[in-house]
């Protein structure tokens, strides 16, 4: 019998070099949020506020290699992490600034 130690995540996929807009880390600033909380929440599948659709889209893209989007709402503030379709990069952005 294997044991298996369910305290530890499972990688979904690699985030790549982690980057975000100027724009972006003025928002997080302001609304005292780390970007670290976003990063974490797209690299473990929660995909946000996002449709089915786009969620599925994004379950799809861990087996097929495609680009990853997220999306999170706070108040009247969107932001989106995106890791590129070669996982060698993870943005954190506004929607105005892709």
């Amino acid at each position: 019998m294997t044991s298996v130690n369910t305290n530890q995540e499972k990688s979904l996929f690699n985030l790549g070099e982690t980057v975000a807009t100027p724009g972006a880390l003025e928002v997080l600033k302001n609304l005292n949020i780390p970007t670290s909380l976003l990063l974490v929440r797209h690299h473990a599948g929660d995909w946000g506020d996002l449709s089915d659709g786009d969620k599925e889209a994004n379950n799809q893209a861990l087996l097929s290699g495609d680009q990853i989007l997220s999306a999170y709402q706070f108040g009247e503030t969107r932001l989106w992490v995106i890791t590129e379709h070669d996982r060698s990069a993870t943005t954190i952005l506004l929607p105005e600034e892709y």
